[in-house]
Order: structure tokens, then C-alpha cells, then sequence
């Protein structure tokens, strides 16, 4: 599995696990003590800042009542397109002082424009910035 891949999926389940938290009206509190985690983990878990183990996903998904395929149903609507793929795959072959300045670079754009503020930037549509 790629590396890109492998952060979109983290970036893909954290949000998708508190959204339906949300639907169902359970703090964070809640579904810990349900699950048998730290509501601290799951707090990072739904930012996207801890990876989500196979187990606890499953006990999650056994809380909410719902299979594997029906939580993932949507991360094909949310997959990058083949342009962000490209830049996503340049990004990772650049020497770490250029990440930095393209992340910088990057950040600075973002902070010109604050209608995307917040939004991952896989989120963007980067073939309607290009045009």
C-alpha cells in the first residue's frame, strides 16, 4: 500500500467514526467507555492523529451496528483524483527541505484564500485552482 494511500485512509476513518458518533448523540466519553478506549485516544483517532486499530474499528463498527463495507462505502467518492495522485506522488520524491517549502508554500496560499481554510489539502480541487 502506498504511502499517500495509507494517509488518506487515516485522514478518511478518523472523520467518518466522529460523524457518525455525532449522528447517534454520543460525546467522545460515551463511545470510549462502549469501546474500552481512553476518550483522549479517540479524540486523535477522529483528528487523524492516531491510527485506528482493526479491533477497535470493529468494536466501533459493532456499537454502530454497521458492517465494514457499509463504513467505507463513501471513501470512493472521496479518493483523489489522478492529477492529485501526481502531485501527491512528486510531493514524496522531493528531498525534505523541498516538502517543507512546497508545505509552506502551501500554507501561505491557503491563508489567502479562507473560504478552504481547514480543508485537508487532498480535500481541494486542485484541477479547478490549475485552470
Amino acid at each position: 500500500m502506498s504511502f499517500i494511500h495509507k494517509i488518506r485512509q487515516i485522514q478518511l476513518i478518523g472523520p467518518k467514526i466522529r460523524k457518525m458518533r455525532k449522528e447517534r448523540r454520543l460525546t467522545q466519553t460515551e463511545l470510549a467507555a462502549r469501546i474500552g478506549i481512553q476518550q483522549s485516544d479517540l479524540s486523535r483517532m477522529e483528528k487523524g492523529e492516531y491510527r485506528v486499530s482493526l479491533d477497535t474499528l470493529f468494536r466501533i463498527l459493532g456499537e454502530f451496528n454497521i458492517g465494514v463495507s457499509e463504513f467505507f462505502e463513501d471513501a470512493n467518492k472521496e479518493s483523489l483524483s489522478p492529477r492529485e495522485m501526481q502531485v501527491m506522488r512528486d510531493l514524496k520524491h522531493l528531498a525534505p527541505e523541498a516538502r517543507r517549502e512546497v508545505e509552506a508554500f502551501i500554507a501561505f496560499k491557503r491563508s489567502q484564500n479562507p473560504r478552504v481554510e481547514g480543508v485537508p489539502v487532498a480535500d481541494l480541487d486542485l484541477e479547478r485552482k490549475s485552470s
